[in-house]
């Protein structure tokens, strides 16, 4: 199994790639944007362009490939007039993940991830959400339920729970995860503003704050994803305080403006590769792209896996679950997160 493998990597501290963005190289080859579900029609619409994005992936040297689910939840969906097709997109995402898996990985061990994220309806033109039409975290609970069944229904590997930022909404997508009986990682979102590590959302919420809500559940891996290569490893920092897991780091380059991503001030391949270096030796293992990242991102991180595939440490993280959160983390779920 494609997960024994990435485990057994990461037990040995060696280094575990990801693909880069979905829905930003499906908008940069031309597929349509929804203004109200941003990438999720895709998968109807362009399928081959997105089998092929998944290949390029996979033969950049990615290890996991992630679905195009992102934007499946049906409060998301509705505002495409979809929203009826929550699970059948997840279960066709997951399966042309597979099926490019089947074409391009040549018996190499590569997984399929189901993303699975909070996002909220958007302010058109704009890169925030607007609270008047958030549903309730119930609500939420039981649409990403639709999306983590649908995906584990159709053969994912592994739910990938991405831009985790909001504590009100990270909590229901945790107990969605765990209802699915599929192993799950989570990459929280941060920024920088005034030099002070915060969460990405725009309420400016304390970082520390989606951490505990993260970690009120069982992932395997955490990290940081969605994030500004700047604001990486201040937020990694924080992390450690309280995990000793599996650490993950995939950052964004440009920025979104609903429906679409702005490729402004990209960061070359190689860039990528000496961050992920410096990554690294903060303890990360798990490395990718995210939004404005592509198969030459991938690439250039996988010539530095092969340049130089040096454990962390004799003694690798302990993987996932409870025993990897660190004593000072039961302090930070005691005093911020309701249990």
């Amino acid at each position: 199994m494609a997960m024994a493998a990435i485990r057994e990597r990461l037990a040995q501290g060696l280094p575990v790639l990801l693909d880069g963005g979905t829905g930003t190289e499906l908008e940069r080859r031309g597929a349509e944007m929804s203004h109200g579900a941003w990438c999720a029609l895709a998968t109807e619409t362009a399928p081959d362009l997105l089998r092929a994005i998944h290949e390029d992936y996979i033969r950049a040297g990615a290890d996991i490939v992630v679905a195009n689910s992102f934007s499946n939840a049906r409060h998301m969906l509705e505002r495409a007039g979809a929203g009826d097709r929550a699970a059948p997109l997840t279960r066709r995402a997951v399966e042309i993940a597979c099926e490019a898996r089947d074409r391009a990985a040549r018996g190499r061990p590569v997984a399929v991830a189901a993303s699975l994220s909070h996002q909220m309806p958007m302010v058109p033109c704009a890169a925030r959400d607007d609270p008047a039409l958030r549903p309730s975290p119930e609500r939420v609970r039981a649409n990403l339920h639709e999306v983590a069944s649908a995906a584990a229904a159709a053969g994912a590997d592994l739910l990938l729970l991405e831009m985790m930022s909001r504590p009100l909404h990270i909590a229901p997508a945790i107990a969605a995860a765990e209802e699915s009986g599929l192993p799950y990682w989570c990459g929280l979102s941060a920024r920088l503003e005034g030099g002070e590590v915060v969460s990405f959302v725009w309420e400016s919420l304390p970082f520390e704050e989606s951490v505990a809500a993260v970690l009120a559940g069982r992932p395997e891996a955490v990290g940081i994803m969605h994030t500004h290569v700047d604001a990486v490893g201040p937020a990694l920092e924080i992390l450690k305080r309280f995990w000793n897991g599996p650490l993950i780091a995939y950052p964004d380059s440009g920025f979104f403006e609903m429906p679409r991503w702005r490729f402004e001030d990209v960061i070359a391949p190689d860039d990528l590769a000496r961050r992920a270096r410096s990554w690294h030796e903060r303890g990360v293992q798990v490395f990718g792209g995210c939004c404005g990242l592509g198969p030459e991102h991938i690439r250039a991180l996988a010539a530095w896996r092969r340049a130089g595939q040096c454990p962390l440490a004799a003694q690798a993280p302990a993987i996932g679950r409870r025993s990897a959160r660190r004593p000072a983390a039961i302090a930070l779920l005691r005093g911020r997160v309701a249990m």
